[in-house]
């Protein structure tokens, strides 16, 4: 396993960042151009792990999809919401997000289908998004009965009616459902039980869907509605840039007090990740946004107790900067962090303890005492987000390793190489 030094910086970064195009767009796109009728083009697309399943398990079904990686574009021939295979066996890595909308859309095709990934995959929830499919007329199940992937899917047509999903664990299940219930039988209502967690998410796949050409109901996120009989149109499509990706970026500049701005995403983007920018002024920095850009600049900073439930996936980009502020970072309301690509809350407290920060560990999130990081080798867990956050503490800090920065590669392939031009 490769382990690479994390050397700190000397003075205070003024840069100019362009990050990749979002992963949650680009794959939002891959599945509504592959059930739309006709050629759509997806620019300034994410290629990295995640979308690669994706564009690969979608031309093993017989929907094909043209690699551009030199400009970025995804070109998608799509068959008007039928699946041509009847029998496939499905590989997507550790990518949750394929797992779930390749399981709803297969539920359009007739025959029968298998959808499997590595060992960490088998352990991430999926019954809740399988009993809200069966609700809707599909068959579907857990191979092993344990609510898990692999999942088994006896394609014969979306019925439609009602769905009641749980709304604690994965927005991504409803988005699922949404992405596919155009093409139902009947009209779709799906109901949330209790409340539903990364609600921006939701609002991004019904941004992307109206882009195609469908129209969804949603009533206070307590009930989503779709029309039966709509279909996604071919178009062409820009994604923007990845609000995630961005947080780290903006972190560099908190941490190291200096200045960054992220360009090819602006505030009027609809990813929750966006909102990171906000925490960071709360914790003292200097923000500004306009319609194609984000600029933070660092000040003397302060802890917070905040709810992160709606942009979980930076949290742990938050966890390296409450390392270096004045006063506890409490962070509540991420439980389901749990059954991300490792236990993240878990996995958090542990790489911060091993360099010496005092840290709380919560059901629903952590509470950091900042210190001085000692020199520590970062375990990574497979979790690019890891490798990625516990990156930027030791731009500040001597001796921090980080081991298998290959694991980037899921999201964010030249992380290190971009991380490193912010030195010159």
């Amino acid at each position: 396993m490769n382990v690479i030094e994390i050397k700190p910086i000397t003075g205070r970064v003024n840069a100019v960042v362009r990050v990749p195009g979002s992963k949650s767009y680009t794959n939002r796109a891959l599945i509504t151009a592959a059930l739309a009728d006709g050629t759509s083009t997806i620019n300034n697309a994410l290629f990295s792990d995640d979308t690669k399943y994706m564009a690969s398990c979608l031309n093993s079904l017989g929907i094909p999809v043209e690699e551009r990686k030199d400009v970025n574009k995804f070109i998608v021939y799509g068959k008007g919401g039928s699946v041509p295979a009847e029998k496939a066996d499905l590989f997507v890595g550790n990518a949750g997000t394929a797992m779930r909308f390749l399981t709803a859309m297969l539920t359009l095709g007739y025959g029968v289908y298998e959808i499997g990934g590595v060992e960490r995959m088998g352990q991430r929830p999926i019954q809740d998004l399988l009993d809200g499919l069966n609700q809707l007329g599909a068959e579907v199940k857990s191979k092993y009965e344990n609510g898990c992937p692999p999942v088994i899917i006896h394609g014969k047509g979306l019925k439609g009616g009602v769905a009641k999903v749980n709304g604690d664990l994965s927005s991504q299940y409803f988005s699922a459902l949404l992405m596919v219930s155009p093409y139902a039988e009947t009209d779709v209502t799906i109901e949330v039980k209790g409340d539903l967690v990364s609600k921006r998410y939701v609002d991004m796949t019904i941004d992307l869907m109206n882009k195609y050409g469908v129209t969804v109901h949603n009533i206070n996120y307590k009930e989503l509605f779709v029309n039966s009989g709509q279909r996604y149109r071919a178009i062409s499509y820009e994604v923007e840039g990845d609000a995630s990706a961005a947080s780290y970026f903006l972190a560099v500049a908190a941490i190291t007090g200096g200045k960054v701005r992220v360009e090819g995403i602006g505030k009027d983007s609809l990813q929750g990740d966006i909102h990171f920018a906000d925490v960071l002024n709360k914790m003292g920095c200097e923000v500004g946004m306009g319609k194609d850009w984000i600029e933070v600049s660092g000040r003397a900073l302060q802890g917070i107790d905040i709810d992160m439930g709606d942009m979980p996936d930076v949290v742990q980009t938050l966890a390296a900067v409450a390392v270096y502020v004045q006063g506890r970072t409490r962070v509540r309301n991420v439980k389901n962090m749990r059954i991300k690509e490792t236990d993240r809350i878990a996995a958090v407290v542990k790489e911060l303890q091993k360099m010496g920060i005092s840290v709380t560990e919560y059901e629903d999130g952590f509470e950091i005492e900042p210190s001085m990081p000692k020199p520590a080798e970062i375990e990574t867990y497979d979790d690019h987000r890891m490798a990625m956050s516990f990156a930027l503490v030791g731009l500040k800090s001597e001796g921090i390793m980080i081991k298998n920065p290959e694991c980037v590669s899921k999201t964010f392939p030249d992380f290190f190489q971009r991380l490193e031009k912010l030195r010159y």
